[in-house]
């Protein structure tokens, strides 16, 4: 996932380094009187960090839009879309946008129509979907000599950008560059033309490809066939639920019709949120972006209608086969930020699991010799709604499963029978600080920092405070919170089982 609490450690190192190379002394909440803020009409939100230790910039749009945000039917449709705002707009990548555009029908009416058969099943005419499916390929060979491939990473790429990248995940979707300082307007008129007009190019094609990333990832990856299953299981009402790279029979029938209301809905300006941070003049910059983004016209929100996750009544068991060693998943629901209950398993987190001295590394990998790995994570799969806070472990042959399950067991009920030393749970809060400090120093890690709790919790202001709130938390919060939480009939359990070999 794009957006978890990994990120944080390494967006607040980011931070902490970055005081360190000033001046003079700063607090906590000096970084958010040194950040500018500005809101367009149309409802976009800009934050900006001038910080010329280079002269370059970092900059982050996000949408608040991912995978959560889909219809039933529709998945996959926020990660699709990703790849496709990389095809370029109608000034970017078209030789004759008018002709092309004719062409475009063409195939979207072909490619609908082939759907639609297809969607028959066993009723299908093959005749109709060899005749279409050749129709397509024409259309699509034909629209190739009207486009220039790539042109938006090669407008970037001449231009000195790196770390050009974008991903989803079910909260958020995000794209993202540096550049040299004098190429802001050229990453304005890039990116509000992304915005305002992108070509749905080589959709039917991409569509493929991203079927075939899902087989790889999911489909023949034991890890990733493990993860999809747990959080079927875990959540039974909650779109996180489903996969963000989608399911496999919606995937198979995305259509460019549904794509571009999703699209007008989610990556609207008052959806938005860019942080640019690096050598900059903030009214320079503002004038920017007021210039290409503000004729951007706002869009109605759309109504949040999402299903609420039931409270869980009982422990929920899945066996996963696959030709892999043993694994295990087991995980909690849990509060979303910026709840307090958040800070204290972010704490609990880097308790059991965070470095060689933490309380599970050291029992079942060193002292046991249970398993070979485990890791806890608190935030699965996402942080707008409650969410899940997860176990994964891999039992040492000749070790089982089950046997990680009673020792990881065993440490929950001692976070609910005992309170945690305080000389142990100051060594965690200063380990944590510790990882503040050595995080790299970067402006493009600033600007995932502002842009990321800008657009999840709708402050970025949240950072500036989160260490004050760690530092407060006391052994009685973790074992309210063990107690509240970790409990059994709130667990779900995942359990990836090598299946035997005369049934491969």
């Amino acid at each position: 996932m794009i957006q978890n609490k990994r990120l944080l450690f390494f967006i607040l190192s980011a931070a902490w380094s970055f005081f360190l190379l000033l001046p003079f002394p700063l607090h906590a909440y000096d970084i958010a009187t040194r950040i500018q803020t500005y809101t367009l009409k149309n409802g976009l939100r800009l934050l900006m960090l001038e910080r010329r230790l280079s002269p370059t910039v970092s900059i982050y749009i996000r949408y608040r839009s991912g995978a959560v945000d889909e219809a039933d039917g529709k998945t996959g449709t926020a990660h699709l879309l990703e790849h496709m705002m990389f095809k370029g707009t109608k000034t970017i990548g078209a030789r004759n946008y008018p002709r092309e555009q004719k062409l475009l029908a063409k195939i979207e009416a072909a490619g609908t129509a082939l759907d639609l058969e297809k969607m028959k099943g066993r009723s299908a005419n093959p005749i109709t979907i060899e005749r279409l499916t050749k129709e397509l390929t024409d259309l699509q060979d034909a629209h190739r000599r009207q486009t220039v491939s790539n042109e938006i990473d090669r407008l970037y790429t001449e231009n000195g950008a790196v770390g050009l990248n974008a991903s989803t995940g079910q909260d958020l979707t995000t794209y993202q560059v540096s550049i040299p300082a004098n190429r802001i307007e050229l990453w304005a008129r890039i990116e509000s033309d992304r915005m305002r007009s992108p070509v749905f190019r080589e959709f039917y094609t991409e569509r493929d490809v991203v079927m075939e990333e899902r087989r790889q990832r999911y489909e023949s990856n034991p890890d990733g066939k493990l993860l999809e299953s747990y959080l079927a299981a875990a959540f039974i009402a909650h779109p996180y639920r489903r996969p963000v790279i989608g399911w496999p029979s919606d995937l198979r029938f995305l259509d460019m019709a549904y794509m571009r209301r999703f699209l007008k809905e989610t990556h609207a300006p008052n959806n938005t949120v860019i942080a640019i941070v690096g050598d900059i003049r903030p009214p320079e910059v503002i004038k920017l972006v007021k210039k290409y983004f503000g004729p951007i016209p706002a869009q109605k929100p759309a109504p949040n209608l999402l299903t609420q996750e039931p409270v869980q009544s009982g422990e929920r068991r899945i066996e996963v086969l696959y030709a892999a060693d043993p694994k295990l998943i087991l995980g909690y629901h849990k509060p979303s930020p910026p709840d307090f209950s958040d800070y204290v398993f972010d704490l609990i987190e880097s308790l059991l699991t965070r470095g060689r001295t933490s309380r599970l590394y050291k029992t079942l990998v060193e002292e046991k010799r249970l398993a070979t790995s485990i890791q806890a994570h608190n935030g699965l799969p996402g942080a707008r709604y409650p969410n899940q806070f997860v176990f994964f472990a891999t039992p040492r042959h000749p070790h089982t499963n089950m046997d990680l399950e009673r020792s990881i067991y065993e440490e929950i009920e001692k976070l609910k029978a005992d309170l945690v030393p305080e000389s142990e749970l100051e060594k965690v809060k200063n380990r944590l600080r510790a990882d503040f400090i050595r995080g790299l120093d970067s402006n493009a890690g600033l600007a995932g920092m502002l842009s990321y709790y800008e657009a999840l919790v709708g402050d970025f202001r949240y950072l500036t405070g989160y260490t004050a709130v760690i530092d407060k938390i006391t052994p009685d919060d973790i074992r309210k919170a063990a107690r509240t939480y970790l409990t059994g009939d709130n667990r779900t359990v995942a359990s990836g089982v090598r299946k035997p070999s005369h049934e491969r």
